[in-house]
């Protein structure tokens, strides 16, 4: 397992890695760019949350796939579907779906309501910051559509979405993590 919840295979034999391949294609399960449905879906982290974690105030694993799916809609309209943007997603301020490592990143407060981050680095170096808080789904959607329709057209080349935020001023970086549960001013 690693830490953003893909599974590594090693040490198959060149002999059985056709028969690997079958058994991932038969199952479905994704594992390739070409084989996963977006850069969204390809970079999704959530907790287990609600039912199973009884300090969880709202659902991330299970809701998480739902959100990601009407995200996948705007990305297309948007033209940028196939680009790797980390969304993470947890039920508590506890975090262990890692959602302040995420370009977008919730933290859930109640049943369908979230605190949305935005603005992390995409391999972890920066955090992210509090965009808006106590959102639904709708919210959310309403909230990132123009930020995905800027960056599909604005962004530089290879720029990855946080640092398109951060250098659009939209959040302010957060570069210490002290400072993370403060609200920087952009």
């Amino acid at each position: 397992m690693t830490c953003n919840q893909g599974v590594v295979l090693e040490g198959i034999t060149e002999a059985k890695k056709a028969t690997v391949q079958r058994l991932l294609n038969e199952y479905k399960v994704m594992h390739s760019k070409e084989t996963t449905v977006s850069g969204l879906r390809r970079n999704m982290v959530a907790c287990v949350a609600l039912p199973t974690c009884p300090l969880a105030f709202a659902e991330a694993e299970r809701y998480l796939p739902t959100l990601v799916e009407r995200l996948e809609a705007v990305t297309e309209k948007c033209g940028i579907s196939q680009e790797d943007i980390v969304i993470r997603m947890t039920g508590c301020p506890n975090s262990c779906g890692r959602p302040s490592m995420a370009e977008i990143g919730f933290i859930g407060k109640a049943p369908g309501t979230y605190n949305m981050y935005l603005g992390a680095d995409f391999v972890g170096h920066r955090l992210n910051t509090l965009y808006a808080e106590s959102v639904n789904e709708d919210q959310i959607i309403k909230m990132l559509t123009p930020l995905f329709s800027s960056y599909g057209q604005e962004r530089e080349k290879a720029e990855r979405f946080g640092d398109f935020l951060v250098r659009k001023r939209i959040v302010k970086p957060m570069m210490d993590g002290r400072d993370w549960w403060s609200t920087p001013q952009v």
